[in-house]
């Protein structure tokens, strides 16, 4: 039988809100499992650790310490800076993205290491061409916060879809002819930081997530145990995607989650502590 996790890696839109709309079970879910370390994990780069903790709490969620957020943002600041340290950069994308690199890196518009492409408003003609000639007549590097083609927002309640990291950096790609590195899910990199930040081995850890393409598939790479919750991007009924593994748990969402949780671990599992590995 497969042991309890010793920590919990958790995706958040979809996973545990839609918007500004608590998704079902949630607060329960994440009362229940308060005990266990855990990070959230999001491709986003937009919303600095500050927000979305303040965004946590402001929907009654307990609000987690800014350190347990992992973002694309912040993990593409830490490698740019591993690689070389008080980097240049230019950036594409929303202030978020420039809060994160301005920690530990300069932004500039010339002499630059890395343009570095994110999600949210920012990019146009004047943008495009400047980090095209970065790219090309500077020797920057192309990076990509996230490969998302496409990502789910709610404009005054109503759902659209927005473009995501990967279609905002194909630009870049087409007119250099560089292929982009990338930072974010499903790339290895995001959660191998989270793990050493858990002090967690891969087989020790679940990955709870709503995007098969991402969140699952990139764990899985790696060993993480996987649930899937059908409550975002992937909805009760899909197909699963052909040539991607199965996750570890596939479910409608958070409340039969935590019952097959409950049954699996009947020992070490309690709805008010958590589960104890």
């Amino acid at each position: 039988m497969q042991h309890p996790p010793k920590a919990l890696l958790l995706d958040m839109d979809g996973v545990l809100y839609h918007g500004e709309q608590v998704l079902p079970h949630a607060l329960t879910f994440m009362h229940a499992v308060a005990n266990i370390p855990h990070l959230f994990l999001s491709n986003n780069p937009i919303r600095p650790p500050e927000a979305i903790a303040d965004r946590l709490q402001r929907m009654g969620f307990e609000r987690p310490p800014t350190e347990h957020i992992l973002t694309s943002a912040i993990a593409t600041a830490r490698h740019l800076a591993e690689r070389k340290p008080g980097f240049r950069y230019y950036a594409i994308g929303a202030p978020g993205l420039d809060a994160a690199l301005s920690r530990l890196g300069k932004a500039a518009t010339e002499d630059v290491d890395f343009v570095v492409v994110g999600e949210g408003p920012g990019l146009d003609f004047d943008s495009l061409t400047l980090g095209i000639n970065l790219i090309l007549k500077q020797g920057a590097m192309l990076i990509s916060t996230n490969p998302d083609a496409s990502v789910d927002a709610y404009v005054d309640g109503e759902h659209r879809v927005l473009p995501g990291g990967g279609a905002l950096v194909a630009p870049f790609e087409v007119a250099t002819g560089r292929k982009a590195e990338t930072i974010g899910k499903p790339q290895p990199l995001l959660y191998r930081m989270a793990l050493d930040q858990l002090g967690c081995q891969p087989q020790d850890c679940i990955m709870i997530g709503d995007r098969v393409d991402t969140d699952v598939a990139g764990a899985q790479v790696l060993g993480i145990r996987t649930a899937l919750v059908r409550t975002g991007r992937f909805a009760p009924g899909d197909p699963w995607p052909a040539g991607l593994a199965r996750a570890d748990w596939d479910v409608s969402g958070l409340d039969q989650l935590l019952a097959l949780w409950r049954r699996k671990w009947p020992l070490g599992f309690d709805v008010d502590t958590g589960l104890q590995g």
